[in-house]
């Protein structure tokens, strides 16, 4: 496909996703890169609007500044191909429009989580990881736990001095969640259920048993299992906070597939539930539902339905563009604390607006 023009800038890392897809060079090249890699542009759909450098920079290495040079040496390439002269970007113009709004700057809180243990499932990575992270470095004692051994051996790294033990672990196996509380103890403070998995956005008439089976086992029979043996060791110190990630998807229906939307159904089910029979005992059981995320991006954003594609890629290009794990993290942990002393039972969207569209 070749422009009207003899001319083109190439995007730049300050323009959109969106745009970059738009080029009529640079959004080939793209394609093309994403298709080397098992994907396509629908695993950018969460991303539309964000930048090509926040892509790069909170994509936790899928998505690396190398891939994106080689799409512009790419689009060059081709250009050259077509007698298509690469023209310098020109400068923004001039608006009255307010600057934008300054960056989101983490703010450690410390010795918020000094004296408690934490157990954190899903901390190799995303906002399991981010979670962990901020738990450390506010005082706590974290339990780590992830299925991938060489993420968590690169988180300890990462936190090196601070109090953390790492426990390769899958959350639906009775003898790896034995193994979690034995890395724990008898005192347990708080519980951060983060690990899930995403379904293939198959809606009712078209999910597999497989892929049913398998995000209720992670997403449900996992928060299930290792929640119902860490309430046990609360309940005799009368003090504990478990905090659910739920989803956008456990609020509506045009967020996932539906063994996903369903899942986290199951989440907000359990939460509430959990949440009425134990606050007598001083137990407070809370669940955020985060929107769109910037962890993994790159990754295959797999849809096995053509009708689930239509759907829901009409309804993600109005949504609010995805936030980093750490500032998931910040409502996580919030509710995780003694902070969120005076809220049981809360659903939070933590979402950048979503919940108001």
């Amino acid at each position: 496909m070749s422009p009207t023009s003899t001319s083109l800038a190439l995007p730049g890392g300050d323009d959109t996703v969106a745009a970059w897809l738009d080029h009529p060079y640079a959004g080939a090249a793209l394609r093309d890169a994403l298709a080397a890699g098992g994907a396509d542009a629908s695993s950018l759909a969460p991303a539309m609007q964000m930048t090509m450098a926040a892509v790069v920079a909170s994509g936790g290495g899928r998505f690396p500044q190398e891939m994106v040079d080689g799409v512009l040496a790419e689009a060059r390439r081709r250009m050259e191909a077509d007698g298509v002269e690469v023209a310098e970007p020109e400068p923004a113009p001039e608006s009255d429009a307010p600057a934008p709004a300054p960056a989101w700057r983490e703010r450690i809180t410390e010795g918020r989580f000094t004296g408690q243990t934490v157990i954190v499932t899903g901390a190799g990575s995303g906002i399991g990881r981010a979670t962990a992270s901020r738990v450390a470095r506010e005082g706590g004692r974290v339990i780590a736990l992830d299925i991938s051994q060489e993420r968590l051996a690169d988180f300890a790294a990462e936190h090196d001095g601070l109090d953390v033990t790492v426990v390769t672990a899958d959350v639906t196996k009775a003898a790896d969640i034995e193994r979690v509380l034995d890395a724990a103890g008898d005192t347990i403070d708080a519980l951060a259920n983060v690990a899930g998995i995403m379904d293939n956005m198959t809606p009712l008439g078209e999910v597999s048993d497989e892929v049913w089976q398998r995000v209720f086992a992670v997403n449900v029979d996992g928060v299930m299992r290792l929640s119902r043996a860490v309430v046990q060791r609360m309940l005799p110190r009368r003090r504990g906070s478990i905090v659910n990630v739920a989803s956008e998807a456990a609020l509506r229906g045009s967020a996932a597939g539906v063994a996903y939307t369903a899942s986290k159904h199951a989440v907000v089910g359990i939460t509430k539930s959990s949440s009425f029979m134990y606050a007598p005992h001083g137990l407070r059981v809370n669940a955020i539902a985060p929107g769109g995320v910037a962890t993994n991006i790159g990754d295959t954003m797999s849809y096995g339905s053509e009708l689930a594609m239509d759907r829901l890629r009409t309804a993600m290009a109005i949504l609010p563009p995805p936030v980093t794990p750490d500032q998931l993290a910040a409502s996580i942990c919030f509710l995780l604390s003694d902070d969120g002393v005076n809220l049981n039972g809360v659903i939070l969207p933590s979402d950048g607006g979503w919940a108001a569209i």
